[in-house]
């Protein structure tokens, strides 16, 4: 109870400091929505990447592959970015969060993005070592990741609006 009082406290003291500055405001809107285009941006490179070497069914798979690995730190770094700015963005406004469907909705596509992306690093491992043939793995967790970009962004858009 004591560690929740002060997560509160902090929250509506952080919230206060946010709604007060203009610039901090921006800059923490820019990072959530940079960090977003970023990470968003790499993955859907490399999405796109494997979709088109499944689709050639290419022999060797290798240049789609590093594509995909060379993707994965700008992916990480940006999502680092995202989900710190999203936790100053949701202490902001504590109470309007904490009630809001479209936010917990908006949470579990990402944590459903995060999942499939830790398959698709998985499976493009095993693909590149030639532990096995993972490109049905690829190909799928590749659609999933458009998909999920796509529906976590258009409700991270509308829960502004919406609530």
């Amino acid at each position: 109870m004591i560690a929740a009082a002060l997560l509160r406290e902090w929250a509506t003291t952080w919230g206060s400091i946010y709604s007060n500055h203009s610039a901090l405001r921006t800059v923490v809107a820019f990072a959530h929505v940079g960090g977003l285009v970023a990470a968003g941006g790499a993955s859907f490179v490399a999405d796109r990447e494997i979709l088109s070497v499944f689709r050639r069914r290419a022999r060797d798979g290798s240049s789609g592959l590093r594509t995909v690995h060379n993707a994965h730190g700008v992916i990480l770094a940006g999502l680092s970015v995202v989900i710190v700015s999203g936790v100053l963005l949701f202490a902001a406004d504590l109470d309007a969060y904490l009630t809001s469907r479209l936010f917990w909705i908006k949470m579990a596509l990402v944590v459903a993005l995060m999942i499939n992306g830790a398959i698709l690093t998985r499976a493009e491992y095993r693909a590149s070592n030639n532990l096995d043939d993972s490109w049905e793995t690829l190909k799928w967790t590749a659609i999933a990741s458009l998909c999920l970009w796509f529906m976590t962004t258009l409700i991270g858009t509308a829960l502004p609006n919406i609530g």
